[in-house]
C-alpha cells in the first residue's frame, strides 16, 4: 500500500530517511554531501532537466530537512531554484480572445491595461494592470482568465506573492504556517523545516530513559494515518524509536476542553485556541478581536505543561499533521515544556531510517484520553467537547458554537463577528480543511479521514470528560 499521497510527499520523504539514517550513525556530517546522489544515483534525470539541477535543489532539501534557515523565524521555506516551472501568474487572454468590436475589456479598464493588435486581439499590459478583474468580468467569450500558482491558490490568506525571479515568496506578516502551500506545490519548492535532527539528539542522549525520559505525544488524527498498519503497532514502534512513553495528546484536549467550557461560560463569548494556525490568523488579521482568544493553552501545550510539572528532566516531543504546531513550540509561553515537534511524514522518515518494520511488531495499546478528546481531530469536535464540558460542569449556559472547516470558514466567522453580526458564541477555528486530519504533514488525506479518527475516538474507556482528567492524578 502506497505510504503517501503524492510523489512530492514521497521525495521529501526520502530525504529525511536518509538525513536520519546518518544522524542515527553519527556519521552525518561527513555524508551530507552524498544524500543528493544516493537519492539520484545515475546520471540520468528523472525529475528536472538535468542531474546536476536535481542534485541542486535535493541539497537544498537536505538543508531543509536540517533545520532550515536559522534566520528565518517562519518554519515554511520557499527552494527558489526549484519553483520555476509554473507560468507567471495573473491575468491573461486565451486563444478564445474573437477580437469583437464591443472592446468591453478595454473600457472597463481603469488602468488602460488592455490594448489590441493588428487582428483585434486583446493584451494585457502586465506593468499596468493591477488584477482587479474587471476585464475578466465583462468579457463574452470568457477569454480572459486568472491564471494563479497552486501555491497562491492554496494560500488563503494571501501570504504568497511571486518576485522578479518569477519565484514564490512568503510575507512572514500574514503566513500562519499551516503548511497548505506545502502540500499543494506540485514541484515540492514549498516545504517546512524539519527537526528531526533535534529529536534523534534527544533521543540518543536519553540512553533509552536512562538519563531522563522522552515522552512521545501523539496527536489523535494518527488514528487515521500509518493505514498499513495498526494503531497499536505504530505505538510499539515509538518505543522502539527510543521514545520511553508515549502518551495521547487527547488527553490535553480533555483538559481543554474543562477549561474552555468554564472560561466560555464566564466570558460569554470565546473563540478556540486549540488551532495555532487559527490563533496566528486572528493575531495578524484581525487584532482587535485577540482579547476574544480563549487563554487557555492547546492541548499540546496544556499537556506537555503537565508533564514537566512532574519531571522537570523530560522532553516532550509532539506527533501530528501540523506543521504550525512547529512554529507554536518556539513561542515564549510554550518552548519551556515542548522540546520539539515532528509531522507524521517525519515519524515515517524516523521508522524506515532504523529498519523498523511497524507491521511486524505486537500492538501496544494507549487508552487514556475520552472521546470527546480524541474527536478534537476533526472539524466540530472541539465544539462538541465544549459542550460536553458544560454539561458535566452542571452549569447553566446556552452554547451556539460555530464550527470553521477551513480558513476561508474563519475569515468569514471573524468578519461577522467584527460587525457584531455573527449569531454564535463559541467559534472552533480550523485552519486545515476538515480539521487536524487535513493537516500539510499527514500521510493522507481526504474524507475517510474523519471517518477513522471517529472510529477510533469511540473505543475510547472512558466515557467522560471527567473521567479522563481525574484518571490524571491516579
Amino acid at each position: 500500500m502506497r505510504k503517501f499521497d503524492t510523489k512530492v510527499q514521497h521525495l521529501k520523504y526520502k530525504v529525511l530517511r536518509e538525513v536520519a539514517r546518518r544522524a542515527w550513525q553519527g556519521t552525518l556530517l561527513e555524508n551530507v554531501l552524498d544524500i543528493p546522489k544516493a537519492i539520484v544515483p545515475g546520471k540520468t534525470p528523472t525529475m528536472r532537466c538535468c542531474v546536476y539541477k536535481e542534485r541542486a535543489i535535493l541539497s537544498e532539501r537536505v538543508r531543509i530537512a536540517m533545520g532550515g534557515n536559522k534566520d528565518n523565524p517562519n518554519v515554511i521555506e520557499v527552494i527558489d531554484i526549484a519553483c520555476d516551472e509554473c507560468p507567471a501568474a495573473g491575468y491573461e487572454v486565451t486563444d478564445s480572445c474573437r477580437g469583437c468590436l464591443a472592446h468591453r475589456c478595454e473600457d472597463v479598464c481603469k488602468r488602460g491595461a488592455i490594448s489590441f493588435d493588428h487582428n483585434h486581439v486583446a493584451h494585457i499590459d502586465k506593468s499596468k494592470c493591477v488584477e482587479c478583474g474587471a476585464c475578466a468580468k465583462v468579457c463574452p467569450y470568457f477569454a480572459i482568465i486568472n491564471r494563479k500558482r497552486p501555491c497562491q491558490i492554496a494560500c488563503k490568506v494571501k501570504a504568497i506573492s511571486i518576485t522578479e525571479e518569477n519565484a514564490a515568496e512568503i510575507n512572514n506578516n500574514k503566513c500562519i504556517q499551516c503548511g497548505a502551500c506545502v502540500y499543494q506545490c506540485p514541484f515540492g519548492a514549498i516545504t517546512d523545516k524539519s527537526y528531526i535532527l533535534d529529536v534523534i539528539d534527544i533521543i540518543k542522549k536519553s540512553d533509552r530513559g536512562r538519563n531522563y525520559k522522552v515522552y512521545a505525544m501523539v496527536a489523535p488524527a494518527i488514528s487515521s494515518q500509518f493505514k498499513y498498519a495498526l494503531p497499536g503497532q505504530v505505538i510499539k514502534g515509538l518505543k522502539e524509536l527510543g521514545f520511553t512513553e508515549v502518551v495521547e495528546a487527547a488527553l490535553g484536549a480533555d483538559m481543554v476542553a474543562q477549561a474552555e467550557s468554564a472560561e466560555l461560560t464566564e466570558k460569554g463569548f470565546l473563540t478556540s485556541s486549540c488551532c495555532p494556525a487559527f490563533v496566528d490568523y486572528v493575531y495578524k488579521a484581525f487584532p482587535h478581536l485577540e482579547s476574544f482568544v480563549s487563554k487557555n493553552l492547546s492541548p499540546m501545550a496544556t499537556l506537555a505543561r503537565w508533564l514537566k510539572e512532574r519531571d522537570g528532566s523530560a522532553k516532550v516531543i509532539f506527533v501530528g499533521p501540523c506543521t504550525a504546531k512547529k512554529a507554536e513550540a518556539k513561542k515564549a509561553s510554550v518552548r519551556d515544556y515542548v522540546d520539539s515537534v515532528l509531522t507524521f511524514e517525519e515519524l515515517q522518515a524516523l521508522f524506515d531510517s532504523k529498519d523498523i518494520d511497524i507491521t511486524a511488531l505486537a500492538e501496544e495499546e494507549l487508552d487514556s484520553a475520552s472521546y470527546f478528546g480524541r474527536i478534537f481531530a476533526r472539524c466540530g469536535g472541539l465544539a462538541e467537547a465544549v459542550k460536553e464540558g458544560i454539561a458535566e460542569s452542571g452549569r447553566e449556559f446556552e452554547l451556539r458554537p460555530l464550527s470553521c472547516d477551513g480558513i476561508e470558514a474563519c475569515k468569514s466567522a471573524l468578519l461577522k463577528k467584527s460587525k457584531n453580526a455573527l449569531d454564535a458564541n463559541f467559534i472552533e477555528g480550523m485552519a486545515c480543511t476538515g480539521g487536524c486530519v487535513g493537516g500539510a504533514g499527514c500521510l493522507t488525506h481526504g474524507e475517510i479521514n474523519k471517518a477513522k479518527v471517529e472510529k477510533y475516538s469511540r473505543t475510547a474507556t472512558r466515557k467522560t470528560i471527567s473521567e479522563a482528567v481525574s484518571s490524571m492524578e491516579d
